[in-house]
């Protein structure tokens, strides 16, 4: 059931982002990159080899329906990959070993500086692979900065509205 659940939020995350999410530029700078929700909410001790497959399928779907040749592949794989030592900068000893993080879980200042964290990284790698060059710099700050604060803002809403 775990998986078939995983699999209908990954669906409707990916088809809210190529449909929706990709075709938005606020300010020429920002989109929402909501499809990273996903990893996020990977539980604590899920197998880490099962969170690297389902970050690398979905950035290769996410390469696919975006036209992004391996940049969301790349950058939501190492995402898999941190997003067990992240989540461990945020909770406590006495955590429970299955804890699904959310604003629930790790409160709401946690979550939100774990959501930050995560975004800033991944941003910082897609944007600065895309770029692969620092020539117009202020671009590329604004496009991280402007992506990391607007998906933030965008998951923090999802998450508190899921909450209730």
């Amino acid at each position: 059931m775990d998986f078939l659940k995983k699999l209908a939020l990954l669906a409707t995350l990916l088809l809210l982002q190529t449909l929706v999410f990709n075709h938005i530029r606020l300010f020429g700078v920002a989109t929402p990159l909501m499809y990273l929700y996903f990893v996020m909410l990977f539980r604590r001790n899920y197998p880490r080899w099962a969170i690297l497959l389902w970050s690398f399928a979905m950035g290769v779907m996410v390469d696919i329906l975006s036209n992004t040749p391996g940049l969301a592949a790349m950058s939501a794989t190492l995402i898999g990959f941190i997003q067990p030592y992240i989540l461990s900068i945020f909770l406590s000893r006495e955590a429970p070993e299955d804890l699904q993080p959310s604003m629930k879980t790790l409160g709401v200042a946690n979550f939100a500086y774990y959501t930050l964290l995560l975004l800033l990284i991944y941003t910082l790698l897609l944007y600065g692979i895309e770029a692969f060059s620092f020539v117009n710099w202020a671009q590329w700050i604004s496009c991280v900065a402007g992506s990391t604060l607007l998906t933030a803002v965008l998951i923090l809403v999802v998450e508190n509205l899921r909450k209730a």
